[in-house]
């Protein structure tokens, strides 16, 4: 009952549902962003997880309260917990992944590709010998060609990003200047909480007046993968997976037990949906450090986020 398995509301215009959150574009120039319980790994929709979607708002507002300073960013207004409005942009094709680590379990990760053999992969060039989730010299970025009719996401140098027309190149130079500066924001906090923000990605979108916001989300368990401070150094000694704050949980388990690209995904365990869960709210309360407090209000989530948004229906 208390799960935001999609938030369809006919009432609201111009809709657009993505892997996790859904969408509406109001007339006057803003968006309504809904945060549902989906979980997306593997470039598909793997479970729901209750309070998955007001976790993943609620950091988000906490990391562009802490980055304001760095990047301007889309939002405008909170009419819920699981909502944002936001200033409508036209959203730059490009995944600004920024990785500290030799990490990750996804096909453009540059863990999967070192232990294919590459060390050349994003325009950097890795060398020999290293481990399993040691960290780099320094934070790289990995950007992907962001895929919005579905498809799979395109690993790129910054080089193919500016002959390709995705970005100007003032426009990439301001981008990548912005996402390393958030990465360092974003990685001394957590080492202040007993955190490693390992890896994370960024969107960006440009206004009618031209400028450069910072979209989407930041820093939540979603869109990064966060380590604790305790235990990483006895896993990677072991080559062991690091304790982790983010969906490799759920990710780790389907990989584990099929091809996830190509196979059908095995049913989740009810237990494993509520581990997820609680991975989530666990990570929201060690990141910001604040308390989290579930809202239960209306008969389900759909219903609270629907009186939330009345003012904004079509007449």
């Amino acid at each position: 009952m208390r799960t935001l398995e999609h938030a369809r509301i006919p009432e609201l215009p111009n809709p657009y549902f993505g892997k996790v959150r859904d969408c509406y574009d109001l007339p006057d120039g803003r968006r309504i962003l809904i945060s549902s319980d989906r979980i997306s790994a593997f470039d598909r929709i793997l479970a729901a997880i209750p309070y998955k979607g007001q976790v993943l708002t609620q950091t988000a507002r906490y990391w562009f309260d802490q980055t304001a300073d760095i990047a301007a960013n889309h939002v405008l207004a909170y009419p819920d917990p699981n909502v944002v409005i936001g200033q409508r942009l036209t959203i730059l094709p490009v995944e600004m992944i920024v990785r500290g680590y030799l990490a990750g379990t996804t096909g453009t990760s540059i863990l999967t590709l070192y232990k294919q053999g590459q060390r050349q992969m994003y325009g950097h060039t890795m060398p020999d010998g290293l481990r399993d989730n040691q960290p780099l010299d320094q934070a790289i970025l990995t950007p992907t060609s962001k895929a919005f009719d579905g498809g799979h996401d395109e690993p790129l140098t910054a080089k193919d990003i500016v002959a390709q027309g995705l970005v100007t190149q003032a426009q990439w130079d301001e981008m990548a200047a912005k996402s390393l500066s958030l990465f360092a924001r974003g990685q001394k906090i957590a080492a202040e909480r007993g955190l490693i923000l390992a890896d994370t990605k960024y969107e960006f979108g440009v206004d009618a007046a031209g400028n450069i916001l910072l979209a989407d989300e930041i820093h939540t368990p979603d869109s990064s993968r966060y380590w604790l401070v305790d235990g990483y150094e006895a896993a990677l000694r072991d080559g062991t997976r690091p304790p982790s704050f983010d969906k490799d949980v759920i990710r780790a388990w389907v990989a584990a037990r099929c091809d996830p690209y190509h196979d059908p995904i095995p049913e989740i365990p009810a237990e494993m949906i509520e581990q997820t869960a609680q991975v989530y709210i666990k990570a929201y309360e060690a990141i910001t450090g604040q308390v989290f407090v579930p809202d239960q209000t209306g008969a389900t989530p759909l219903d609270r986020i629907r009186a939330n948004l009345t003012p904004f229906f079509t007449a």
